[in-house]
């Protein structure tokens, strides 16, 4: 599961819902209180929903929703003191997925926010049942098979480097955290040593996959924010 990202300019309201979240369980959160700043966020990183005040001091909550709409369909709950029909149709038909009016009662807020969450994770799990196979050319790996081939040639993976770079190509050009990585991977929360089990794992990873791991062109690294995988294509390496 990715962070919810919270966007208003109220931060009182960002407080309690932070709070109301954290005691259901959601504990990555992440805040903007401006249009530019929340745009900043979503650019450089993934969420699993985004909570969209539409009277932001800068740039209109419509115009922003439309903006994430050209890079990714992550669910959008809009919450609003405009109050209309024409506003919440406006905000549904550009992408919206929730509209919500303020005043609000939170628990209604946060009820619907792990409805979308829950639904979301359902989709993702079932479409990366299905992906079991992937084919890059110069990468083949196959889930259902535990096979890893580079360049043709079959190459011995253990098990959390293989599960690692099999998470990676269901999710390719998407960029996760050390700690994303590790509660995907090992199913526990994160703890203080476990940046390092991951970055131990993907450099033996890039052992494998990468031409030069001095520049890595497959799983590169995002300076401050986590890795991406980049599907490889054989005229590129």
């Amino acid at each position: 599961m990715h962070p919810v990202l919270l966007v208003d300019d109220e931060d009182g309201l960002l407080d309690m819902l932070n709070i109301m979240l954290q005691k259901e369980g959601i504990k990555e959160i992440e805040f903007a209180t401006t249009g530019k700043q929340a745009l900043e966020k979503i650019n450089s990183f993934r969420y699993s929903l985004i909570v969209l005040d539409i009277m932001l001091p800068d740039i209109d909550g419509f115009q922003i929703c439309q903006e994430i709409r050209k890079i990714s369909d992550v669910p959008i709950l809009f919450i609003s003191a405009r109050t209309s029909d024409i506003d919440k149709l406006t905000g549904l038909n550009i992408g919206g997925d929730d509209y919500i009016t303020k005043p609000f009662n939170p628990l209604e807020v946060v009820a619907r926010i792990k409805i979308h969450l829950r639904r979301q994770s359902l989709q993702l799990h079932s479409q990366n049942n299905m992906l079991d196979q992937f084919d890059y050319g110069y990468l083949k790996l196959s889930k259902k098979t535990g096979e890893l081939y580079i360049k043709g040639e079959k190459i011995i993976c253990p098990a959390k480097e293989f599960e690692l770079l099999s998470f990676f190509c269901a999710n390719p050009n998407q960029i996760f955290s050390a700690e994303q990585l590790y509660e995907q991977i090992w199913k526990q929360p994160t703890g203080l040593n476990d940046r390092n089990t991951v970055m131990v794992h993907i450099l033996r990873l890039r052992k494998k996959i990468e031409e030069d791991i001095k520049k890595p062109k497959i799983i590169v690294n995002i300076r401050s924010i986590g890795y991406k995988f980049i599907p490889p294509k054989m005229e590129d390496l």
